[in-house]
């Protein structure tokens, strides 16, 4: 009687048979899940991230909210709680860059590399967590944009695009997080980086339309990309927009689009170069 080989050999077949994609969505699964259980663990990270636009809101919608003037009318803190989520969405970008730029220094980007893994998975594993995360950051912020008297007057299906635009811009600047956290070289370095990030947020029409602003400066900040977003989400949120007549601001929509997918071109493949080029 032939006897047939065990079954391992065909079991060792199967893995090879799943293909490169298969793997690609299990090792970033796992990178996702890495993630998400170190902020379950230390929700205070979260909390943190949220402390700076909750004071902003506070501080420039009851302290300055008066002062402030919105052009074409309006009421100010409902012209400012859009650009509240743009800007947070967009200071994001920063916390993907220390956590990254942590685990290099901890050794674990050392550790996956020495792994079979796909070179995409920590890239889009981080991305997939961080986008996630985010998500609970506008719920959290929307929830408190509401206590303090800013509604979505436009409907429920554009204040879902809205929202759908502002994880765009987030997922978008994850990977210029990944890219500079795997470049710089400590966490120190990393947090250098909000000296950029700050006048980036700032320079924008999160507080101020572009129009009140210098010409040069108004420029800037009309073509900045948190602009592009502020505004798509004013707009579809139904609250005071403050257009100023360029074209770029004229097209809001179509920009808080082109911007992300055009970083997203960038500095993903990037990202993962990056990752590929680390010594061992």
């Amino acid at each position: 009687m032939t006897v047939r080989a065990p079954d391992s050999a065909a079991a060792a077949e199967a893995p090879r048979e799943r293909g490169r994609a298969y793997w690609a969505v299990s090792d970033c699964w796992n990178i996702t899940r890495r993630s998400l259980t170190h902020y379950q663990r230390q929700p205070s990270a979260v909390v943190w991230q949220l402390g700076f636009p909750i004071l902003s809101v506070l501080l420039y919608g009851y302290v300055f909210g008066s002062a402030m003037k919105v052009p074409g009318g309006g009421d100010y803190r409902e012209f400012l709680m859009p650009g509240m989520f743009a800007m947070t969405m967009a200071m994001g970008f920063m916390n993907t860059a220390v956590a990254v730029v942590t685990d290099a220094g901890k050794g674990v980007v050392d550790r996956f590399r020495s792994m079979p893994m796909a070179p995409s998975a920590f890239a889009s594993g981080r991305g997939v967590a961080d986008l996630t995360v985010a998500a609970a950051e506008l719920v959290i912020l929307a929830a408190t944009a509401l206590l303090i008297g800013w509604r979505a007057g436009g409907g429920v299906v554009p204040a879902l695009g809205a929202f759908g635009l502002l994880l765009l811009l987030r997922f978008s600047l994850i990977w210029v997080g990944v890219w500079l956290g795997l470049l710089v070289p400590t966490p120190e370095a990393a947090g250098g980086l909000y000296a950029v990030a700050f006048p980036l947020t700032m320079i924008s029409s999160t507080f101020v339309a572009p129009s009140l602003m210098p010409g040069w400066l108004g420029t800037l900040a009309a073509w900045n990309p948190i602009s592009s977003t502020a505004t798509a989400t004013r707009e579809l949120f139904g609250n005071p927009v403050a257009g100023g007549g360029t074209w770029v601001e004229e097209h809001a929509l179509l920009m808080a689009v082109a911007w992300p997918v055009a970083i997203t071109l960038v500095f993903l493949p990037l990202a993962v170069r990056r990752f590929r080029l680390l010594s061992r």
